[in-house]
């Protein structure tokens, strides 16, 4: 089975266009199946107490205007809705309130995403599943019986789902991957588990993938020292080549669990085969 490869632009276009089209085009490049952002209302995501804040950042000094800087609108969707279309690679993106879902059902796309932080936000999953898009839930900080909550309200609607398995730290340590959760996901709710990885490097992934990950989710940057806090979570569009490269490579391994001699190995069995 060919593993559903999704490069999570996130917020690391940092408010441009120029940035977001240069991510497209690595994840195109690369051969990834589909690019995902974020969407935010930020007056409904956050309190006045909250955008208030200080925060120096590249558009001012508060977190209103941070966040406000990082968020694209209709025009900057219909031109990235545009360019996917250009590039053969579809796009989708996490609605963290009902505004945001609401708008995203303008474009018409093929799926969506629960965010990890959104699993337990029960009119969001009530929202989404009945639109009845293909939907990645990410399982970060979430027990089984938030998860079964979130399933159920999936099954009820029938909505297809697919569950990915998700340590929700910024970058996330290797040794908190706990990747034999993908086989007890898979065992306890009986559908297609895929690996949202906040990892940095490209072993943790792979290794995803041999375990039987269905879907593989990464952040991708320009940079890594660029502004934001995903960046330092995420990969390069160099390395987002390789780990796709990587990926199909395994794939092609697996082959077939059939044992049988092969076709490439009776010449040799032919001559070294005594008895």
């Amino acid at each position: 089975m060919k593993t559903f490869i999704i490069a999570e632009i996130g917020i690391n276009h940092n408010g441009s266009l120029d940035i977001t089209k240069k991510l497209i085009d690595g994840a195109a490049e690369a051969g990834c199946d589909a690019v995902k952002f974020q969407k935010r209302a930020v007056d409904l995501v956050y309190t006045e107490e909250e955008l208030d804040r200080y925060r120096e950042s590249p558009w001012g000094t508060t977190n209103r205007e941070q966040k406000n800087g990082l968020e694209f609108g209709r025009e900057e969707y219909q031109e990235i809705d545009s360019y996917c279309k250009s590039k053969g690679v579809e796009w989708f993106a996490s609605a963290w309130d009902l505004e945001s879902q609401m708008f995203l059902r303008q474009f018409d796309l093929k799926y969506n995403k629960i965010a990890s932080a959104m699993l337990t936000h029960t009119d969001l999953l009530k929202l989404t599943a009945t639109e009845k898009r293909h939907t990645f839930i990410s399982t970060g900080m979430s027990t089984v019986e938030e998860i079964q909550n979130a399933v159920n309200i999936f099954e009820s609607e029938g909505c297809p789902y697919e569950l990915m398995h998700c340590n929700s730290t910024y970058p996330m340590k290797n040794k908190d991957a706990n990747l034999r959760v993908i086989e007890t996901l898979r065992n306890t709710f009986n559908c297609k588990v895929g690996y949202s990885g906040h990892e940095t490097g490209r072993v943790v992934s792979l290794a995803a993938v041999v375990l039987g990950a269905t879907s593989l989710e990464r952040h991708i940057t320009l940079d890594k020292s660029m502004y934001g806090s995903d960046q330092s979570a995420s990969i390069e569009v160099s390395e987002l080549k390789r780990l796709v490269k990587d990926v199909r490579a395994v794939e092609t391994a697996f082959g077939s669990s059939e044992k049988v001699v092969l076709e490439s190995e009776k010449p040799i069995r032919d001559k070294l085969r005594k008895f």
